[in-house]
């Protein structure tokens, strides 16, 4: 594989109870960044979701899109937007050569208003489950559609589309990917359960560590290494239980067998901590 340099960026958080998202949690509310990734890749700069945006905030002032920001309340400001953030790295977002969604729940697309001109690069099945059903349905799982850009099909490449790939021996029991840029830089991977066609990344960093950006499969790190699911509750209502279950533990046997691959969930308050460290 290729190497990339990657870094993460908070984009905002919200504030969840923790007993919800991961068996033996603290039955009080906790923080949950937002984090998405910046990939350099040789062609340019890319981003992997967005996080919030004060976009959410306009999406969410209706009735009952408001529901959203009411069951888990995020802060985010014009300043702490992903696109804001860019500058750090001596970018603006007019230089973002294509953003990767992972899936269309809010907290991960809000910002993709701010790249207008950028590709916009997504599961088909999960762009078409975004755009099915009424307002409420949309609602349960965690779409908010007012976030999608109007001209999205005009700009947008669906992994499905993609080449498929193996991956390499030490990713196992992961097994399947496709090659996002043909050139074995960036690979994504299908981690069913959370969403409709969520998929994770895998690249290696310029050190060559290999790093598995794992979006929603899970919403810690420690869940990750307790093998500690989310309540039935919450998996049913936003994806399929079994299939979380399974995603969650295949993320736990990989931890297990190889301690040098950096699992990064997009939530995970550990990694935020870590990257600010830096």
């Amino acid at each position: 594989m290729r190497h990339c340099d990657i870094h993460f960026i908070q984009a905002g958080f919200c504030r969840h109870c923790e007993a919800m998202t991961r068996r033996g949690g603290q039955w009080r509310s906790v923080i949950f960044p937002a984090l998405a990734g910046l990939i350099l890749h040789q062609s340019g700069p890319v981003l992997f979701d967005t996080g919030y945006d004060p976009a959410f905030f306009t999406a969410t002032a209706p009735f009952p899109q408001r529901l959203y920001r009411w069951l888990t309340p995020p802060e985010i400001t014009p300043q702490t937007s992903v696109g804001a953030q860019l500058a750090r790295y001596n970018l603006r977002p007019d230089d973002i050569r294509c953003v990767i969604i992972s899936h269309f729940h809010a907290d991960h697309i809000a910002g993709l208003g701010q790249f207008p001109n950028a590709r916009l690069i997504c599961s088909r099945r999960g762009l078409q489950s975004a755009r099915q059903g009424h307002a409420w349905a949309a609602l349960r799982r965690g779409v908010l559609r007012a976030l999608i850009p109007p001209d999205f099909d005009q700009r947008a490449s669906f992994f499905e589309d993609f080449a498929p790939t193996a991956l390499p021996k030490d990713l196992a029991p992961f097994t399947d990917a496709v090659d996002v840029f043909g050139d074995g830089a960036v690979l994504a991977v299908p981690l069913a359960g959370h969403a409709d066609g969520q998929f994770g990344l895998v690249l290696r960093g310029q050190s060559g560590q290999l790093n598995f950006l794992a979006a929603d499969a899970a919403w810690s790190s420690r869940a990750i290494r307790d093998n500690a699911p989310p309540p039935r509750l919450t998996t049913a209502l936003l994806g399929g239980t079994q299939s979380y279950r399974t995603t969650l533990g295949q993320l736990h046997d990989l931890r297990m067998r190889n301690r040098e691959i950096l699992i990064t969930p997009s939530h995970c308050q550990e990694r935020a901590l870590e990257e600010a460290g830096r």
